[in-house]
């Protein structure tokens, strides 16, 4: 097997966040070649998020794209490094599908906020209108709802246990300061990351996932690329396979949910390792899916 099959055989194989990781490093090494070979400070003026509605407009591609862009390397470093722990820890307790809704809400809702800001609010409160570039406010929005969702957790930071709720605090109070200072654009997006996260986990303790919608729209643009099956659709009777007025698929995914629920319940309250072998191993199986 060649070097370039061996890479793509390991990227198809890895997660969803994984793979976003490697595009980001490409773009990350690609802007640099550029700057190098280029002789220019700004290599992908493309990909940025505009400070100005009006250009934003002719951009509207630019609300996704700016998450994906970095030209600092510890800007990249420190947030590819949080998005692979953060996501690792996401992957083993929710749905993958449902991971990414969150991550990329997160990175809509700051391009909003950072346009809003910009746009809305009187000018003296903004001392610079860069673009706004980076995958803070997706990774902010995946901390804030762990932090909420999973709040009495801890995790192990450094030498001592943490409870997620206390990381999201401080992160939240460092974001709201860094509005004093000269990247005020990017501290507006990571507090839009941030609400979208808060709102979601809140929605989703009352049984209500706020990013089913995206998640169906996204479905139907990933449909568009995928070839179309050759194989024919059988339609089974009416009747058959249901299990209290839902079909056998739904019947196994509301019960695989609610013994989800119960073991997050039961990792708020005790933590991740007062699991049984059994659920840690359910766990990681619903992670796989």
């Amino acid at each position: 097997m060649s070097t370039i099959q061996e890479l793509k055989y390991k990227f198809n194989r890895s997660n969803a966040f994984e793979k976003i990781i490697v595009i980001n490093v490409i773009i990350f090494i690609l802007a640099r070649l550029i700057i190098i070979f280029g002789r220019t400070a700004d290599p992908l003026p493309y990909f940025k998020l505009p400070a100005d509605f009006f250009d934003f407009i002719l951009k509207p591609w630019t609300f996704i794209t700016y998450g994906f862009v970095h030209y600092g390397f510890f800007h990249l470093l420190f947030n590819l490094l949080v998005l692979y722990y953060i996501s690792r820890m996401l992957l083993n307790l929710f749905r993958p599908k449902m991971a990414l809704n969150i991550y990329f809400l997160g990175i809509i809702s700051g391009a909003l906020a950072f346009l809003f800001a910009h746009n809305v609010l009187p000018k003296e409160f903004l001392t610079n209108s860069n673009p706004l570039i980076g995958a803070s406010a997706g990774v902010r929005a995946l901390i804030i709802f762990l932090g909420v969702y999973l709040a009495n957790t801890e995790v192990r930071l450094i030498m001592f246990n943490v409870k997620l709720k206390y990381i999201a605090i401080v992160l939240v109070v460092m974001d709201v300061l860094g509005l004093f200072t000269w990247n005020q654009g990017g501290n507006i997006a990571h507090l839009g990351g941030a609400l979208l996260g808060y709102l979601y986990a809140t929605r989703l303790q009352q049984g209500k996932d706020i990013g089913a919608g995206f998640e169906r729209i996204m479905d139907t643009v990933v449909s568009w690329f995928q070839p179309e099956s050759k194989l024919k659709t059988v339609h089974r009777k009416k009747g058959k396979g249901v299990y209290a007025g839902k079909t056998k698929k739904e019947f196994d995914a509301f019960n695989n949910q609610k013994r989800i629920d119960m073991i997050l319940d039961k990792i708020s309250k005790s933590g991740y390792e007062s699991l049984t072998s059994e659920e840690k191993e359910f766990l990681f199986k619903v992670g796989k899916d």
